[in-house]
C-alpha cells in the first residue's frame, strides 16, 4: 500500500517515472543499494543457458584454487558468498547434484551441458561457491587466486583464518 515519503515524495515519483520503474522495482533498487553497499550484482550461468543466477559480491574476486580430488578433476576454482547474496534465476529443474565422502559439499551441475557454475562447499554449507568463469562479462575488475590444499582438507580449513566465515552475511 501507499506510504508517506514526506519531502521525498516528488523526488521518488520523478525517479520512478524517469526510469520507468514500478514502486516495487524502485524499492528493490534502494534496498539492494543499501544492503549490498560496496558489492556489485554479477550474473552468470551454465554453458547452454538453462541455469542462470545472480550473485552480489565484490568486483575484486578472491578465488580459491583447491587441489582436492574433485576440484582437480573439474578444474574447480570458486569464490564464496553467503546464501543471502545468491539467487537462482532459472533452471532449478535442470540441476543435478553429486556428493561423495562426507556428502556435505553439494556439487550441482546442469543436466544438459554438465557445467557447474556454482555449488555448496563443504567449508561453507550455508553459502555458495561461485565459478568466476561462469559469470557474464563486465562486472569483474580483478581476480586474486589463492591455492588451498584440499588434499589435506581438515588441516587446510583449520589453518585458514577466514574460509569458514566467508558465507556469513
Amino acid at each position: 500500500g501507499p506510504f508517506d515519503l514526506g519531502a521525498q515524495s516528488e523526488r521518488w515519483a520523478a525517479f520512478q517515472e524517469r526510469h520507468r520503474l514500478s514502486c516495487e522495482e524502485a524499492a528493490r533498487l534502494l534496498l539492494d543499494a543499501y544492503e549490498y553497499r560496496g558489492l556489485v550484482k554479477h550474473t552468470g550461468g551454465c554453458h547452454c543457458g538453462a541455469v542462470r543466477f545472480e550473485v552480489w559480491a565484490s568486483a575484486d574476486l578472491h578465488v580459491f584454487n583447491c587441489n582436492c580430488s574433485i576440484c582437480t578433476k573439474k578444474q574447480n576454482r570458486h569464490f564464496i558468498v553467503p546464501a543471502s547474496r545468491f539467487k537462482l534465476l532459472k533452471g532449478a529443474e535442470n540441476l543435478t547434484t553429486y556428493t561423495f565422502n562426507t556428502h556435505r559439499a553439494q556439487h550441482t551441475f546442469c543436466k544438459t551441458c554438465g557445467v557447474q557454475s556454482f555449488y555448496t562447499p563443504r567449508s561453507n554449507p550455508d553459502g555458495y561457491g561461485i565459478a568466476p568463469h561462469c559469470l557474464d562479462d563486465g562486472t569483474v575488475q580483478t581476480v586474486v587466486t589463492e591455492d588451498i590444499n584440499g588434499k589435506e582438507w581438515e588441516k587446510a580449513v583449520k589453518e585458514h583464518k577466514t574460509i569458514r566465515d566467508m558465507s556469513k552475511p
